[in-house]
């Protein structure tokens, strides 16, 4: 088995209005020997924003008092959740979830400095569930993509927008083109795109959603993400493969339980899998993973490289934000030891 440190809890909630009710699910970059996080915030009412803080040996040495990046528009009236960042050819790519109160969709931001950010609007098709799945029912899926439809049609209503979360940018183009990972539950699909204009293009989505089952990278398989996996940490290249750490849903009798998994992907096709744990990276194990706003939660969203320690930030309990370490090695020995 793997070893596995407890880096701790690395940030907490304030009294500051923006974030007093919460800290959690961090994106995460190294820039010039320091830890950049930007992290979702919430206030009471849940309403979210995203902070940003600096971190040097996993310390805060420097902490936004407000927000970033913040709600603006109709379609973010409720909140800018969860983000993930990546660096390509000298642009910072910040995805995050725009909620509304109903519906939850992909906007992303662009920076060139960590410091100033430019929205740059929604990127999720405007498309209803019940359309959305007319499409892709073409296509070979699991029955759970169909199960998770009327989920949210009872949840939220029969017009609501296909429901789009965890979605980040692999940080290096695939034969010139953007490699966009997201999530239509339960599973992890990949779009692959050449202009950002092409998802403004609701018929560019249509004829992908109608060959979804082509595009999946990880479906629901082990035991311990029988509900549904979901993107965790951006892609990490390494020679041997895109090592991707993602957050996995068991379903029990006493509720879900959300575990940190792993996965190596082929470099050129990060669509097929060279490797997965067939066990957690990671699972609810401190006080403060299993107690807090929702019980048993680390989702994992963050991953920094040192030499050969790997350093994974994660929501814990959607109330704080901790870390774990480990050796990169060992665990992409351990993923290969496993093939898909």
């Amino acid at each position: 088995m793997l070893k596995i440190k407890d880096e701790g809890i690395i940030l907490e909630r304030t009294r500051l209005e923006f974030e007093n009710e919460a800290v959690l699910n961090p994106a995460c970059v190294e820039k010039d020997g320091l830890v950049h996080m930007f992290y979702r915030a919430v206030r009471r009412g849940n309403f979210s924003s995203i902070g940003y803080c600096q971190l040097k040996d996993n310390k805060v040495i420097r902490r936004l008092d407000h927000p970033i990046i913040k709600p603006e528009y109709k379609y973010e009236a409720q909140g800018v959740e969860d983000p993930r960042i990546i660096k390509l050819n000298g642009v910072y790519y910040l995805f995050y979830t725009a909620y509304d109160g109903k519906n939850a969709r992909i906007a992303y931001a662009t920076s060139r400095d960590l410091i100033k950010f430019t929205k740059k609007g929604l990127v999720s098709p405007e498309i209803t569930y019940d359309e959305a799945e007319n499409l892709f029912r073409q296509t070979k899926l699991q029955e759970k993509y169909f199960l998770f439809e009327s989920f949210y049609k009872e949840k939220h209503g029969q017009d609501v927008l296909l429901w789009e979360k965890d979605a980040f940018l692999l940080p290096r183009k695939i034969n010139n083109q953007f490699a966009l990972f997201h999530r239509i539950l339960p599973g992890i699909q990949l779009i692959y795109f050449d202009d950002f204009q092409k998802l403004k293009d609701l018929n560019f989505w249509k004829k992908y959603l109608q060959k979804l089952g082509e595009n999946i990278v990880l479906d629901p398989k082990n035991w311990f993400e029988i509900r549904n996996v979901g993107g965790g940490c951006p892609p990490i290249e390494t020679e041997r493969g895109w090592l991707l750490i993602y957050h996995a849903v068991e379903d029990t009798s006493d509720g879900k339980i959300y575990h940190a998994a792993a996965a190596l992907l082929d470099r050129d096709d990060p669509r097929k899998i060279i490797g997965r744990l067939n066990y957690p990276l990671f699972s609810p194990r401190t006080v403060w993973e299993k107690y807090g706003l929702v019980n048993n939660v680390v989702f994992p969203t963050g991953a920094i490289v040192d030499g050969d320690k790997l350093i994974v930030y994660y929501g814990a309990s959607d109330i704080l934000i901790a870390a774990k370490s480990l050796s990169l090695k060992e665990l992409l020995d351990e993923i290969e030891s496993q093939k898909a």
